[in-house]
């Protein structure tokens, strides 16, 4: 049914699809299958970023560059893009079918469809011993399948708000924290551990073999089918609110307030306080890219199970529940921006620890694998690294909620996100990048002693002499000593520019004043 409109003493009440009115406490009463429907979309939406963020994992001993990784990288952008055409998905839709539902359903459909036929290849795709991985084929595959995902978020976020009663509105944003959450779960940690023959056979099986329980082309075809059933069973029997009743000539309309949706974007732009603060969005977590990319990699290279780091996440679920609570009480003040900058030194001494750690990992693993003992500092390592980032996470949330215009709110606090999260990928990639570069290498044959291995061709040559490229300097610890660097240099220029913007005053946040 369409939305319903009525006045009552004056003011506006949205009846939703429930027929509940939008004044009133939270009461999930009458709202379970919903709360139940969207915690479903949310966890469905996190299987493909938990299966991109386990792929490089997987290549990781298979012969590939660097390089190679960074390229791959590049498939966790979309939902950092995702501004650039939510407008289009908030506003051409086909009201028969349902706003929301116009999008979902051919979306998730696709995203079936894509698994099933990636099922089929993707076992050549990752490669064998005699056949190098096809980076190209699994980036382009990956890049499509999370840009379908970011495009189901935008459909599921926007019918969040007309799909539960108004006075429970605000357990949307739960259902996306835990849904996504689980579902990047079961496609990153469940997936490796049951995939690895090493954690089968040591916590599962009774007899051991050579494979783990599934393969990444089973549980492929077995969540593929799984979003095209569950997707037919949204579209027949989940209506939705058809809150497009007074639209006339609805594709005009629609066209005409997605216009509207990128003017507004550009008018929050403009803002000279906005724009320096994306300047610091952009660049503040160069000093932090070594870690956050690479460090994982390299100690899977140095002979830590993946499935033993995909695990760590585990323990650290409550501690990811609990920690915006216990910070909050530091953001909610004029300046929430100084918990940030706090976190922000303590985040960049990460960088050289871990890079320790990976230096005498080779020397402390043993042939049953890694001990208790390490897997206790690896753990420490952690910890420290997800509470500084914590803090900094939750500071910053808290700055965007306390200077975003609420004219337009949504807009503004999707923009800054954005900004934020691009921050975030364009160091991580660049560090991929950059780690090849960097490396020193020579071939171990003493004829050819003058061969640095700097190119295919010199590798290509050294291998088929008989010899080998050996590392003489990791660029992984060139690359963190000028993360260091870089941060601290960063943080003299960053502290005076955040404390400046933390004493603007609120008109100068506000996209009115560009009107006077």
């Amino acid at each position: 049914m369409s939305l319903t409109k009525r006045k009552r003493s004056g003011e506006k009440e949205v009846l939703l699809e429930n027929g509940e009115s939008n004044n009133g406490r939270s009461n999930i009463k009458g709202d379970e299958i919903n709360i139940a429907v969207l915690l479903f979309l949310y966890t469905l939406q996190g299987i493909p970023l938990g299966l991109a963020a386990a792929i490089p994992m997987l290549l990781q001993n298979r012969g590939i560059t660097y390089t190679q990784q960074a390229e791959f990288s590049f498939v966790n952008w979309p939902f950092s893009v995702k501004l650039l055409w939510a407008p289009i998905v908030d506003a051409l839709f086909w009201p028969k079918f349902g706003r929301r539902k116009t999008w979902l359903v051919p979306v998730q459909y696709l995203i079936g469809i894509v698994m099933i036929i990636m099922s089929s290849s993707i076992t050549e795709w990752l490669g064998s011993e005699e056949q190098a991985p096809s980076m190209m084929i699994l980036t382009i595959s990956f890049l499509f399948l999370n840009f379908l995902a970011a495009t189901q978020d935008i459909a599921v976020d926007g019918w969040a708000l007309t799909m539960l009663k108004r006075c429970n509105v605000g357990h949307a944003s739960t259902c996306n924290t835990v849904g996504q959450t689980a579902g990047f779960f079961l496609g990153y940690v469940l997936f490796l551990a049951l995939e690895s023959p090493y954690f089968c056979n040591k916590y599962i099986r009774t007899v051991p073999e050579d494979s783990g329980l599934v393969t990444l082309s089973s549980f492929l075809l077995f969540w593929g089918w799984v979003f095209i059933v569950t997707t037919t069973i949204v579209a027949v029997f989940k209506h939705e609110a058809n809150d497009s009743a007074n639209i006339k000539g609805s594709q005009v309309t629609g066209i005409k307030d997605i216009v509207n949706a990128y003017k507004q974007l550009f008018t929050i732009v403009k803002l000279p306080a906005v724009r320096t603060l994306a300047l610091v969005l952009f660049t503040a977590k160069l000093g932090f890219c070594a870690s956050d990319a690479v460090s994982g990699l390299k100690l899977v290279e140095a002979g830590v199970p993946r499935e033993d780091l995909a695990l760590l996440a585990v323990p650290l679920v409550p501690v990811q529940i609990i920690m915006p609570v216990i910070l909050s009480k530091y953001t909610t003040g004029p300046a929430p921006l100084s918990l940030w900058l706090r976190a922000f030194p303590l985040r960049l001494l990460v960088g050289p620890l871990a890079a320790a750690l990976v230096a005498v990992t080779p020397s402390l693993l043993g042939n049953a694998g890694p001990s208790y003992s390490y897997l206790f500092i690896l753990m420490c390592l952690y910890i420290f690294h997800q509470t500084c980032l914590y803090c900094m996470f939750v500071a910053v949330m808290a700055f965007f909620a306390k200077v975003s215009d609420p004219a337009v709110g949504g807009t503004y606090m999707t923009l800054l996100n954005t900004v934020s999260n691009l921050g975030t990928n364009w160091p991580n990639t660049l560090a991929l990048w950059a780690i090849d570069h960097l490396t020193y290498k020579k071939c171990s044959l003493t004829d050819l002693s003058d061969n640095k291995c700097a190119s295919a061709l010199e590798t290509e040559l050294c291998k088929n002499s008989g010899g080998t490229c050996d590392v003489r300097i990791d660029g992984f610890y060139i690359e963190t000593i000028i993360c260091l660097i870089a941060g601290f240099l960063w943080l003299q220029w960053g502290r005076t520019t955040i404390n400046r913007l933390q004493r603007l005053p609120a008109s100068a946040w506000q996209i009115g004043r560009l009107g006077r």
